[in-house]
């Protein structure tokens, strides 16, 4: 302070401490061991958290591998996100192990919460006296920059504005409102004379926040550019010819789709090699083409397609190239959902031989078989043409248990009788692990009506392709200040229900220990990951 302090005000100081001493000695024990138990529970989230943010930066990196032009500058983005978030969590967990540090020199355990009292820990780091010490300000400096970061990121874009908000509001280092006193300054208000495990859970969620909404910053970033990518203006038109290759003397013969396979999409004109096809030749969704293959070795297809889309007229060009050769070598099979096949789900493939009639081609590894479905707007479809196939992997073949790798082995027959024989490797994955939700929906807010009325859901990530639906068989609920509750299904048991009665607003509720079953599969499916959410 910048004078000496009047006698008066010695003695205000003196009996404020008096008063913080007097609630520290008297606070409970039961209370301590219930803000260990909840920090046990935002440790086990952060975790899962850290890796489920992990695994969407894995995933971009292999998209902007795999397609730079349209994922690099996304990538770089997230990259500055993950900069700023890393560096600021790691921050927290280094003043959380410092004051688990300082309880072990005195003997205490980390999970003896009750012994976890020390209110001196937070104020003989981040203060002298009245007056931040350097730690202090640097606590401040962390979160200012994290937010401010964070905001200028968003601000950029309207879709994110209310990430932006979120951010300013979770994350303001101003001074706090303090119903019936004067405002205090934040630092004071979290921190000084607070119990040791007090602080450490109040990090803890401190971490977890950041966690989310990065989560929910890179995954809004990625699904604006999917939306982006779904317009018209961004479609290729793709030529499927009938065989990868034709003999000498040969028509071509095939069909061009757009990458969007809609069958209610009907090009308004379509222009191929200098000449305009006539309307039988567009059909749902697809433009039948027919026309000499040409001399032997490598030809090209142009032209392009015409759309009118509000009024303006959209032209996708057609650039493609074909082969002729006088007698095909290899087979092409093209998984119809990923590059992988995947454990406890039916794997779709379409398979043919260039050159070679689908009636004179086979194709066996375990498992494997004619015909395959597809989900089309969410119905059911079976399909039985001479080049569907499916490889059945709901019950896995005892052959490849255990196995991490299925070799498709397809044989052909040429017009000569000769038979050609090509062998393609694919890798066999788990099925992934799903999401814990509410209604499959996942609120930051919910009501003790609309929580006591909600059954607990897990589902899929949106880019696992496949319909496998799951049912959730059990879960365990936690409720601040109340304990956790086992309940069998996925409805609330009663006991549960009269606990979130009896919780005080703003509690923290989380939905963890979700187990799972596939329904029309015997693949064991992984625990949900918990869902987090307060009480309203």
């Amino acid at each position: 302070m910048a004078g000496k302090e009047s006698p008066r005000q010695k003695m205000i100081n003196m009996m404020y401490l008096i008063f913080i001493a007097m609630l520290a000695l008297n606070l409970s024990k039961q209370i301590l061991q219930s803000f260990g138990t909840m920090n046990e529970e935002l440790t086990d989230t952060n975790i899962e958290l850290v890796e489920r943010n992990n695994q969407f930066m894995q995933g971009l990196e292999e998209k902007a591998q795999e397609q730079a032009a349209k994922y690099q500058d996304l990538k770089l983005k997230a990259d500055s996100i993950r900069e700023v978030s890393t560096g600021f969590y790691n921050y927290l967990e280094s003043i959380k192990e410092g004051a688990y540090l300082s309880a072990q020199s005195k003997g205490i355990e980390r999970t003896n919460y009750s012994k976890l009292d020390n209110t001196a820990f937070y104020t003989e780091r981040f203060f002298d006296g009245e007056e931040l010490k350097p730690e202090g300000q640097e606590f401040i400096d962390q979160m200012d920059n994290f937010r401010n970061s964070f905001v200028q990121i968003a601000s950029s874009d309207p879709k994110l504005v209310s990430i932006a908000e979120e951010v300013n509001s979770k994350f303001d280092t101003g001074d706090v409102e303090v119903e019936g006193g004067k405002p205090r300054r934040y630092l004071d208000y979290h921190y000084k004379e607070m119990p040791l495990i007090v602080g450490i859970t109040k990090l803890s969620l401190l971490q977890s926040t950041l966690q989310n909404i990065e989560a929910q910053l890179l995954s809004t970033m990625l699904e604006g550019k999917l939306k982006i990518e779904a317009s018209l203006t961004n479609f290729d038109a793709i030529v499927i010819p009938d065989k990868n290759a034709f003999f000498a003397g040969e028509n071509f013969t095939g069909r061009i789709i757009l990458g969007k396979n809609d069958k209610t999409l009907k090009a308004d004109k379509v222009i191929i090699n200098g000449l305009e096809l006539d309307e039988e030749s567009m059909q749902e969704g697809q433009t039948l083409i027919k026309f000499p293959a040409g001399r032997i070795g490598e030809n090209e297809i142009e032209g392009e397609f015409q759309f009118v889309e509000e009024g303006e007229v959209i032209t996708i060009p057609v650039n493609s190239k074909y082969a002729v050769v006088p007698k095909p070598n290899n087979a092409t099979i093209s998984a119809d959902k990923m590059n992988v096949v995947y454990r406890g789900v039916s794997n779709p493939f379409t398979i043919s031989f260039a050159g070679i009639s689908a009636n004179k081609i086979s194709a066996n590894t375990p498992g494997l078989r004619k015909g395959k479905t597809i989900f089309d707007k969410g119905r059911k479809k079976t399909l039985n043409g001479p080049s569907d196939y499916e490889l059945d992997l709901t019950k896995l073949p005892a052959e490849l248990r255990g196995k991490t790798r299925v070799d498709i082995v397809v044989t052909g027959e040429l017009p000569s009788g000769e038979r050609v024989i090509s062998k393609v490797p694919f890798r066999i994955k788990p099925l992934p692990t799903p999401f814990g939700s509410l209604d499959k929906r996942n609120p930051e807010t919910v009501t003790k009506a609309e929580l006591k009325n909600s059954v607990v859901t897990a589902t899929f990530g949106a880019d696992f392709d496949f319909d496998l639906p799951l049912r959730v068989q059990s879960f365990k609920i936690t409720i601040e200040g109340e304990g956790s509750f086992q309940c069998d299904g996925s409805e609330l048991s009663g006991p549960a229900k009269r606990a979130i009665e009896r919780a005080r607003r703003n509690s923290l509720v989380r939905v963890s220990d979700i187990r799972t079953r596939a329904i029309g599969s015997t693949t064991e499916v992984s625990n949900a990951l918990p869902a987090s959410f307060t009480l309203m």
